[in-house]
């Protein structure tokens, strides 16, 4: 959903801002889209930062997925019970949330999540995600779309990829492999890959080492919006069977850097 007053605070270097000062005490700055106004073809690339798995929010967030697993619980607002400092520390979210099938609503408002993981698609009963003003998070992965319940959704679309206000750039996806053979997929650079582990198909869901690579990016409603999603392919079988883009949006599924888009709506 699009919220007129939406703003992003983007910044040239996606590093964290060590000076947490306002906002900025649970949230990073982000000026990926400085120079899309100006330079059309500028580059943007995925945000870098691991994701540090001894920091106390991350254990925190753990802990509050195990306990909403076991509760079973139908609204997940984790953010809500973490420190400032914790909220700062979580750039992604756990694995783990494949055992939430009994969340309706995640609340991850003002987050400070640059990727959520494919393992969102587990979730099979979510039917509302509000990460909205997560001003650093520009894109989703493809497996989102397996919650098949999901029908309300607010987003910053500013700060997408790709989205019709302003057109920024998708960042260059790799060249597809026929095979992964040497390629560690439990720990992947996210800063060229965009996900920090592949483990299987984004379309087929067969486990990725008994296949090839092939990452595309495609747009696609979701809920209420229409997102930048990742997709992780096994094969370009997989590739080509992916639903058609909405009209206003690159359409076909492609590997981001010069692809031509539409016009902005604000040019």
């Amino acid at each position: 959903m699009d919220r007129r007053g939406d703003t992003s605070n983007p910044e040239p270097n996606p590093s964290p801002n060590p000076i947490p000062v306002g906002r900025e005490s649970r949230q990073d700055t982000c000026r990926c889209f400085d120079r899309v106004n100006s330079q059309p073809y500028a580059r943007v690339d995925f945000h870098t930062e691991p994701q540090d798995t001894s920091a106390p929010g991350w254990l925190h967030l753990l802990a509050l997925i195990d306990e909403a697993a076991a509760d079973g619980r139908e609204e997940f607002r984790p953010l809500g019970e973490l420190s400032p400092q914790e909220r700062r520390e979580i750039v992604t979210l756990p694995s783990t949330i494949a055992k939430l099938t009994a969340v309706k609503h995640l609340m991850l408002y003002g987050s400070n999540l640059v990727r959520i993981p494919p393992e969102i698609g587990a979730m099979t009963s979510l039917e509302e995600f509000t990460p909205y003003t997560s001003y650093r998070l520009h894109w989703f992965p493809y497996e989102i779309t397996r919650c098949a319940r999901l029908t309300r959704s607010t987003v910053s679309t500013r700060t997408l990829f790709g989205n019709y206000k302003l057109r920024p750039p998708f960042p260059r996806l790799r060249s597809a492999e026929s095979s992964v053979a040497g390629l560690d997929t439990s720990d992947l650079d996210p800063g060229r890959w965009g996900a920090t582990a592949i483990s299987s198909c984004s379309v087929c869901d067969r486990a990725i080492e008994l296949g090839g690579l092939h990452p595309v990016w495609i747009s696609l409603r979701v809920a209420t919006d229409v997102l930048p999603l990742l997709v992780n392919a096994c094969s370009a079988q997989c590739v080509a069977e992916l639903p058609p883009p909405p009209e206003g949006y690159v359409q076909s599924a492609h590997t981001g850097g010069r692809v031509g888009q539409p016009s902005a709506d604000w040019d």
